[in-house]
């Protein structure tokens, strides 16, 4: 079982798969991190020695934030929008689409409401 600044890193998948559960490491990361320690990325997790795991580390610890600084640093961003009052901040603020197209894409706050003319209509045979 590898672990990689404090993330227990899955053993049976490809290392250049297995580098992603890490926060903040994605597919392009991944794969510049395995090109500056000349490690295979078709190896697998459980086949990499010791000095192997301990350059990956020293790679990510010295050129990349991850995990909890990354969440940090993201939060802090959101927070410093909300307080200047922009459009972002406030569109965060009541958890609303952030870019683009908000009459599809707040369904998932709003939840499914369709506003049209037969909605929340009675129907005839309905007491009034």
């Amino acid at each position: 079982m590898i672990r990689i600044s404090g993330i227990t890193i899955p053993d049976n998948k490809k290392i250049k798969i297995a580098l992603t559960h890490v926060f903040g490491i994605g597919r392009n990361i991944c794969i510049k991190i395995l090109k500056s320690t000349n490690i295979d990325p078709e190896k697998k997790a459980k086949d990499l020695s010791v000095d192997d795991v301990n350059a990956i580390q020293g790679v990510i610890d010295k050129e990349y934030k991850i995990e909890g600084d990354l969440k940090r640093e993201i939060s802090n961003n959101i927070k410093r929008l909300r307080e200047v009052g922009s459009w972002r901040g406030m569109r965060h603020a009541h958890s609303l689409p952030i870019h683009g197209r908000s009459k599809t894409n707040s369904r998932t706050k709003r939840g499914n409401v369709r506003k049209t003319m037969g909605s929340g209509r009675k129907s005839a045979s309905a007491k009034t």
